[in-house]
């Protein structure tokens, strides 16, 4: 069997009957396939096939709105007063009265719409369903009438086009009708040279959008009607779809035609190998094997349900499929990935299937540099600075001050002002600080000094924002009206509140944000005023502390909390995503990390697929394996649909990127500028290696362990320079043949361009 393979034995219900009783429905049995900006779901049924349609860009709505509530810039600093003062009630009235946007909401992502496919064959027997990670097709397999059918899906990024390949052998004939009409709104169908062009408006003065269809085949017949178009007696049909949105600004008919045509020149052959030609190229740059029985002969979902056995194999396939998922959705060019990635049936999906920023949309591109996927990050940076001029605009209109601000969410077009009218999160000023790290990441990562040199602008903007924005407390200064997402806590007068001044985490991401563009900005020869400023706020901001429980404090007082076991853990960002908390430098946050997590997972914390994930990275850092092993073995057995997608629930994609990134973290860590090999590796996973990680420095690592220890490594500097490790107990390295016997040291090593060292067990 393939360990590589997603597979079912059923198709994934296209009605509303029941399969797997723990979630219901069918759509999380489907299995996605993608090419960043065209996505699809696959039901597989030999009978009633459907195939469910989204483009990144079909969004409810376009931009340009002006939300800010107008009393905001008069009203915010009485927020901060009456915080001060300990009257939170008033404090929450004014900001729900004064602050909240209006109108409150951001513009939502939409679905495609459905095609569907009806067969003529007789009862169907050997069914099989997969998806195969290893080059990104789908397939179908079934025997009706004593002949053998076969389906092949995949979207195809070269060619643009979603296509789906039949295939009727041993003397069998493909006779079926493919109706691509909406059958929940109105449409414009037109029939063409190509095939079938259905044309859609969004509300409210939404994009336009045109699904194509053009087919080819082999014997037989095709012919195109005003829903789609019947096949008669074919040996093999292929049909071609692709998806376009005036978004784009351009002709959409035309667009979709030249895709097209060029499909149907070049052949199914042709288009199918550009495809996997073109996925492999990111996916095969790393590979995990985590030596244990194989269990790939049992369909997936069986073992999902059953995740809670010893089945490791499941985790290095959880670890493929978010590497999967990632190049599916995020390409160079491509909107950067939503709350569901870009696979949505809903037309008004849970939260608006928006970028929620106070920590899903970090986390969907958490795995992107460490599992070597670097170009998948570039949708994240053209999304902040299309939010750029409309993030200054809010710094302006809602606080009367400089430079660039967001909250805790975003949409198609860089919406920056709050959104929804929810106390716990809508006032939160974090969103493009948190955002902006991610230029920090990608530069840690790559060492591309152009790229930094072009995007140090976001980051100075995001700064001149907090230089305004932060006031003084007793020496200290701190963010405010703010939250602690998306947590409450209680008064010592009793009343419980969300809006807050100086909780934790605003703190450490100021601190990084800051702490960079400082350091960045005299790497680049680009010190001002603003540089300055910085420096001497940076020793204000005030430090992480320690609270009567033994915890890092989440606010900037030693609150109780009304929920303990909330699912947000945002006061241990500086544990992870951030690099502040080190065992070499804050032992004491550290140990208070381990008790904060403790106590939110005694409370029943993790409840949520995308929060348990964060809990595995955080026990990386910590370096404690089991408990990262235990994680994961929760994530999948919990919070894991049949079809893979993390369950919040409903689905979010982010528990997906945030558990492969978890599991990367559990096997190499690079912050701080030193290369840890297997800081959280579970005794369960005893040997095994692992290939092309990426660690800080532009340094690719491979390891290879057995009975828990590294028997060998390479780590190769691509940019070459400075190169900082740990060298495991009982290894020895060498570069450059010169060999040096160590006993868990930090080795540094320097060279010109390219070089590798060589770990091995003596």
């Amino acid at each position: 069997m393939n360990d590589k393979k997603i597979w079912f034995k059923t198709p994934a219900p296209t009605g509303e009957e029941k399969r797997h009783e723990w979630y219901g429905g069918g759509w999380n049995e489907a299995l996605p396939i993608g090419n960043g900006s065209i996505g699809a779901m696959v039901y597989g049924d030999p009978k009633h096939d459907t195939l469910q349609l989204n483009e990144d860009t079909i969004w409810y709505g376009n931009g340009g709105r002006n939300r800010v509530n107008p009393k905001a810039k008069d009203s915010f600093k009485k927020v901060r007063e009456l915080l001060l003062e300990g009257r939170i009630k008033e404090a929450q009235d004014i900001t729900a009265a004064d602050l909240f946007a209006r109108p409150d909401q951001e513009r939502f992502y939409d679905t495609a719409g459905n095609v569907w496919f009806e067969y003529k064959h007789g009862e169907v027997s050997d069914y099989t369903r997969s998806l195969d990670l290893s080059n990104a097709v789908c397939e179908v397999l079934y025997t009706a009438d004593g002949c053998l059918y076969k389906r092949e899906y995949f979207v195809s990024q070269p060619d643009r086009v979603v296509a789906v390949h039949h295939t009727a052998l041993n003397g069998g004939k493909l006779n079926l009708s493919v109706d691509f009409s909406r059958r929940d709104r109105e449409c414009e169908i037109v029939l063409n040279e190509t095939g079938i062009a259905i044309y859609q408006n969004q509300p409210e003065g939404g994009c336009r959008y045109c699904v194509m269809a053009a087919a080819e085949n082999v014997g037989g017949v095709v012919i195109f009607n005003e829903k789609g178009c019947d096949v008669y007696e074919a040996d093999e049909f292929t049909l071609y779809i692709t998806v376009r949105t005036d978004y784009h600004k351009e002709e959409i008919s035309s667009w979709c035609e030249e895709k097209l045509v060029n499909a149907l020149e070049s052949g199914y052959d042709a288009v199918k190998a550009r495809h996997i030609a073109d996925y492999k190229k990111y996916f095969d740059r790393v590979s995990l094997n985590i030596d244990c029985e194989d269990l790939s002969h049992i369909p997936t979902d069986e073992r999902i349900k059953n995740a809670e056995l010893d089945d490791r194999g499941l985790a290095q396939l959880y670890f493929d499929y978010g590497r999967y998922l990632l190049i599916s959705c995020s390409r160079p060019g491509t909107v950067p990935a939503n709350l569901q990635g870009i696979w949505n049936k809903d037309h008004n999906p849970a939260w608006g299937s928006k970028f929620t920023i106070n920590i899903n949309t970090e986390m969907n591109y958490w795995p992107a540099e460490v599992c070597n996927l670097s170009e998948m990050h570039e949708p994240l940076f053209d999304h902040l600075r299309k939010m750029l001029p409309y993030g200054k605009k809010v710094a302006h209109d809602m606080y009367g001050m400089r430079g660039f601000v967001a909250h805790h969410n975003t949409d198609l077009f860089g919406d920056c002002a709050p959104q929804d009218c929810w106390m716990p999160a809508t006032v939160w000023p974090m969103g493009a600080a948190w955002l902006s790290t991610h230029i920090i990441t990608h530069y840690e990562y790559t060492k591309d000094i152009e790229f930094l040199r072009e995007n140090i602008d976001i980051l100075k903007e995001v700064c001149l924002f907090f230089t305004d924005y932060l006031f003084e407390v007793d020496g200290k200064l701190l963010t405010g009206p703010s939250t602690s997402p998306e947590n409450t806590y209680i008064h010592p007068s009793g009343e419980s509140g969300h809006i807050c001044v100086g909780p934790t985490m605003d703190s450490q991401i100021i601190k990084d944000v800051f702490t960079a563009c400082v350091d960045f900005s005299k790497h680049l020869g680009l010190e001002d005023d603003l540089t300055a400023t910085i420096e001497e706020m940076l020793p204000k901001l005030p430090a992480a502390k320690i609270g009567k429980h033994g915890q890092i404090m989440e606010w900037y007082e030693d609150y109780d909390e009304a929920e303990p076991g909330h699912r947000h853990i945002s006061h241990l960002y500086g544990l992870h995503p951030s690099c502040q908390f080190t065992y070499e430098k804050t032992p004491e946050l550290m140990a208070a990390s381990r008790v904060t997590l403790e106590r939110r997972l005694a409370s029943g914390g993790g409840h949520t697929g995308w929060s348990r994930a964060w809990i595995i990275n955080m026990w990386a850092r910590l370096r404690d394996g089991e408990k990262a092993g235990e994680n994961v073995e929760a994530l999948l057995h919990r919070s894991t649909y049949p079809n893979m997608f993390d369950m919040h629930p409903p689905f979010q994609i982010d528990g997906n990127f945030g558990g492969t990134a978890g599991i990367a973290e559990m096997l190499m860590q690079s912050q701080n500028g030193i290369i840890v090999l297997l800081p959280a590796l579970p005794k369960k996973w005893a040997s095994g290696s692992v290939n092309g990680l990426k660690a800080r420095g532009n340094v690719s690592v491979d390891i290879a362990w057995q009975n828990g220890e590294v028997v060998s490594a390479r780590l190769t500097a691509l940019s070459g320079g400075e190169l900082s490790f740990i060298c495991p107990e009982g290894c020895a390295y060498s570069v450059d043949d010169e060999v040096s016997a160590t006993q868990g040291d930090v080795v540094k090593c320097i060279g010109n361009g390219v070089y590798s060292v060589n770990i091995y067990k003596i």
